[in-house]
């Protein structure tokens, strides 16, 4: 698929696609809630404690495994059961104010959850990208940003709020809704969607927000993801990509144990400050020891360092030399990316022969490198284009910088 290919929007359906009362009464969902917060709820609501691990059990297996958004569906649920369940909770999706299909199958949804302190209800962007044998869901975890990385779309819109695990963990919800990837239901009439059992293969936090500063809910809904009596992702199947909050990397590691993915795009820490200010709290020195002890390392497991190319910044045979050895003992995925303009952005995108040129040095030093395929641009859901109207800017302003980067993370078998 050319950039040329991808340059006009192949569908685009206004909003609301799904609204639900439930979404605006404030009762406490049961997404995003770990077995033991499942089971404190249902006890507050006086089910018996002899019953409580079952009735865990069963409402685990109905929202991750056959994905059901109504508690009417619960068929071996007793009805009285299920009306305390109606009466007290919510396991609506969020609504889908938006949602755009590229044409090369690339699909983002405008998303919009309650204010929950924020004043008014807030949204974000979700992306699905469709590759041979793969699926990658690219997940928000905070709407806006606050780290204003100046090469990224997304951090020209301030932070508004951490996103709850339910909210983080519905996107993915949401997108196997959309694309039919429950059992028992269909696949859109022409949607691009891999072969195989499952449309949603991978999923990358690599969407609105720094994962890191919203840990404890990232940490809750991707270890749910992963569980294997739900929803059954592989840790080696989710990606967290950070800027470099290195505390957390090492929580990561330890407490989730998904891949990482490194936000580098520079060698030095003058341009790095400039590029992605975190650095001058967490200068590279820092960062990489932090990957070099990162738990699980291994040249099976290796870190991705994600590489935006600029023209004149930072794509000379000098910097290619210096990330070589930057990266010195690190078991390591480069992933470069040419840049995807938006609108007001002063950067521009390196020549394809400068990239390429880039990108051979690197995998003549023994690095892996590929270059990422421009996906969805057309609809601004490539790597680091990706904002919400939780800003008001014009809709034509929000989507891309992200689909392009979402691509090829995670293990392609588990």
């Amino acid at each position: 698929m050319t950039v040329s290919n991808v340059m006009a929007v192949a569908d685009l359906v206004k909003a609301p696609l799904v609204a639900n009362p439930d979404l605006l009464s404030g009762k406490p969902s049961l997404i995003g809630l770990t077995r033991e917060q499942l089971a404190d709820a249902l006890r507050q609501k006086g089910v018996p404690d002899k019953q409580v691990r079952m009735r865990v059990s069963q409402l685990w297996h109905w929202l991750y495994i056959r994905g059901v958004s109504d508690f009417d569906a619960m068929t071996n649920v007793a009805k009285d059961m299920r009306e305390m369940l109606k009466q007290h909770f919510t396991i609506a999706r969020p609504e889908v104010v938006e949602e755009q299909v590229s044409n090369d199958g690339t699909r983002k949804w405008l998303l919009r959850f309650p204010p929950r302190g924020a004043g008014r209800p807030v949204e974000v962007e979700t992306v699905y990208i469709p590759e041979e044998g793969r699926g990658t869901l690219c997940i928000s975890s905070q709407v806006g940003c606050s780290l204003t990385c100046s090469f990224c779309h997304t951090g020209t819109q301030r932070l508004v709020r951490n996103l709850t695990s339910e909210e983080i963990l519905s996107q993915l919800l949401l997108a196997r809704d959309r694309l039919g990837d429950f059992p028992g239901a269909d696949t859109p009439p022409g949607a691009f969607v891999p072969t195989g059992d499952r449309k949603v293969t991978n999923i990358v936090m690599m969407g609105m927000g720094e994962p890191l500063y919203n840990f404890e809910h990232v940490k809750n809904a991707l270890l749910i993801a992963s569980d294997g009596d739900g929803l059954s992702l592989s840790k080696r199947r989710i990606t967290l990509s950070t800027s470099g909050v290195v505390p957390e990397i090492y929580r990561t590691g330890d407490e989730i144990g998904v891949m990482l993915a490194i936000s580098l795009h520079a060698v030095r820490d003058e341009l790095r400050d400039m590029l992605v200010p975190i650095n001058k709290k967490y200068p590279l020195k820092e960062l990489i020891e932090a990957c070099r002890n990162y738990p699980g390392l291994s040249n099976a497991r290796r870190i991705t360092f994600e590489y935006v190319m600029l023209k004149d910044v930072n794509d000379s045979l000098e910097d290619a030399k210096e990330l070589i050895k930057l990266l010195k003992g690190v078991p390591a995925k480069i992933n470069l990316i040419p840049f995807n303009p938006w609108p007001g952005t002063n950067y521009q995108c390196s020549d394809w022969a400068t990239i390429e040129k880039f990108a051979d040095f690197i995998n003549q030093a023994g690095y892996a490198s590929p270059i990422r395929t421009p996906r969805g641009r057309d609809i601004l859901a490539a790597c680091g284009q990706l904002k919400s109207e939780s800003e008001r800017m014009r809709k034509t302003e929000r989507l891309a910088f992200e689909a392009m980067m979402i691509a090829g993370h995670g293990e392609d078998d588990d």
